[in-house]
C-alpha cells in the first residue's frame, strides 16, 4: 500500500525498532528494493533525492514507478515515496503535487529562524494533502567535509523549540554521523540521541546510515532513532559486483544484464540491515 509513513514510524518508535530509508536510482535498484522488503515484509520508505530524480525523468515520472512497481509486482508492504533533502519550498511542492508521500525540507545551513519560517510553509502545504514532512537540526558532514564538532551537533534545546515551533512530524538531527562512506573515526553521539528523544515525542531520522554496523544501528535505535537512511552501502556493494561482472564478461554488451549482475548483492545488503529488527 502506498501510504505517507506516519503509522510505520510511530509503530516502530513504539516497539523499539527501525524503519529504513533506502535510497533508489533507477528503475531496477526500486524494483530490487520492493522485491526484497516484501519478502522480509518490512515496510519501507523509498527515498529520491532531487537530483535522482531528475535523473528519472521527473517527480511524476518516479510516482508513477513507484505505483505501478506496487500494483504490478503485487507489493503487500506499506511503501512511503520520500523526497530526500530539498532545499526549497518550490521542490516539496513539485514532490507533493507529483503524488509523493513524504518530503523533507532541508535548511539546516540556513538560519534557526528561516528554517523554522520554510518548514512551517512546507507543513501548511503538505497536511491537507495528506504528506508527511520531516526536517534537520544542525550541520551534517559528507564526503567532502567529514569532520563533526560539537558545535556541528544540534542542540537539544533547539530541537525542542523547533518541533514546539512547526510541529514537524520527523526530524533529523545533527548526532555524529556522516553522509557517505566513512573515512574517519566513529562519532556518533548517542547521548545525544537520548536525551533529544526524551525530550520529544516525534520520530528520529539517522542520516548517513551507511558505514555502520548493524551493532552500531542497534544502539542507535535503543537510543531513540527511528527512522535509518541508507544509500552509500547499497551503491558500494551494487557498484563491486557490477564491476567483477564486467571484469569477467568483457563481451556483455547488454545493459539490462550489467545493471542485474548487481542486484543479488543489493538484496543481500537489504536483508543484512533488516536484522537489527529481530
Amino acid at each position: 500500500m502506498f501510504v505517507n509513513g506516519k503509522d510505520m514510524l510511530y509503530k516502530a518508535k513504539q516497539e523499539g525498532k527501525a524503519i529504513f530509508q533506502f535510497n533508489i536510482n533507477n528503475l531496477e535498484w526500486t524494483k530490487a528494493i520492493l522485491e526484497e522488503c516484501d519478502r522480509l515484509k518490512a515496510p519501507v520508505i523509498l527515498g529520491a533525492s532531487c537530483s535522482a530524480v531528475s535523473y528519472m525523468g521527473g517527480y511524476n515520472v518516479v510516482v508513477s514507478l513507484v505505483r505501478s512497481l506496487i500494483l504490478d509486482l503485487n507489493i503487500q508492504i506499506d511503501v512511503c515515496l520520500h523526497l530526500d533533502h530539498a532545499k526549497s519550498f518550490e521542490s516539496c511542492k513539485k514532490a507533493i503535487d507529483a503524488g509523493f508521500s513524504s518530503v523533507m525540507i532541508d535548511l539546516s545551513t540556513k538560519s534557526f529562524e528561516e528554517n523554522i519560517k520554510v518548514t512551517k510553509e512546507v507543513l501548511e502545504y503538505a497536511k491537507s494533502r495528506d504528506v508527511l514532512v520531516e526536517a534537520e537540526l544542525g550541520v551534517m558532514g559528507s564526503f567532502s567535509s567529514q569532520v563533526i564538532t560539537s558545535s556541528s551537533k544540534t542542540n537539544v534545546i533547539d530541537c525542542i523549540k523547533f518541533i514546539e515551533e512547526t510541529n514537524v512530524d520527523t526530524l533529523a538531527a545533527s548526532v555524529g554521523s556522516i553522509h557517505g562512506p566513512y573515512k574517519g573515526d566513529l562519532n556518533i553521539d548517542y547521548k545525544l540521541i537520548e536525551n533529544i528523544a526524551l525530550n520529544t515525542s516525534i520520530p528520529l531520522v539517522l542520516h548517513g546510515g551507511s558505514g555502520l554496523s548493524n551493532e552500531v544501528l542497534k544502539k542507535c535505535v535503543k537510543a531513540g532513532i527511528t527512522k535509518i537512511n541508507i544509500n552509500s552501502d547499497l551503491q558500494e556493494v551494487w557498484s563491486k559486483s557490477v564491476r567483477d561482472f564486467i571484469r569477467e564478461n568483457k563481451e556483455m554488451i547488454d545493459p539490462r544484464k550489467i545493471i542485474e549482475s548487481g542486484i543479488d548483492s543489493l538484496k543481500q545488503e537489504i536483508n543484512y540491515k533488516m536484522n537489527i529488527n529481530k
